[in-house]
């Protein structure tokens, strides 16, 4: 039986790039991958992450599942716990089942509201001032 060829970044970049709506760009200083200009799928550059690992956003109750049947592929570390996101270790990933999982993650961050959007808005909001003004900056009377 030949012997499967292993995953790398390449694959990745190849299989996100032919999904429709999909931009490659960078995270953090690495390469990502973003529908609608969110993020969906990044190498994963964390000092948790183990070498040649891919992060995808998912929905918390499939990284369960994920975790619970296939721990040798996949994983999370406590920096990437709080997020709704999955650890990929790439060389033990069949070619399908990363195609499935790029899908379902591009699919998950295009139907959904982003935490992080949110939070910003929220924060972008609570520092704005009437007229739009930011706070605490005050003009001199020279410049007026």
């Amino acid at each position: 039986m030949p012997q499967q060829k292993k995953i790398g970044f390449d694959d990745v970049r190849e299989i996100a790039l032919a999904m429709p709506g999909v931009a490659a760009s960078t995270s953090w200083r690495a390469p990502s991958f973003k529908v609608g200009g969110r993020l969906f799928a990044c190498q994963a550059i964390h000092r948790s992450a183990e070498p040649g690992s891919l992060m995808v956003r998912v929905e918390r109750s499939l990284r369960d599942e994920l975790l619970a049947t296939e721990p040798d592929v996949y994983y999370v570390t406590p920096h990437y716990e709080s997020y709704p996101c999955l650890l990929v270790r790439l060389e033990r990933i069949g070619r399908e089942a990363l195609e499935r999982l790029l899908g379902i993650s591009c699919f998950f961050v295009s139907s959904t509201s982003s935490p992080s959007t949110s939070k910003k808005r929220a924060r972008t909001k609570r520092g704005a001032s009437p007229g739009g003004k930011r706070p605490g900056r005050r003009r001199s009377a020279k410049s007026e």
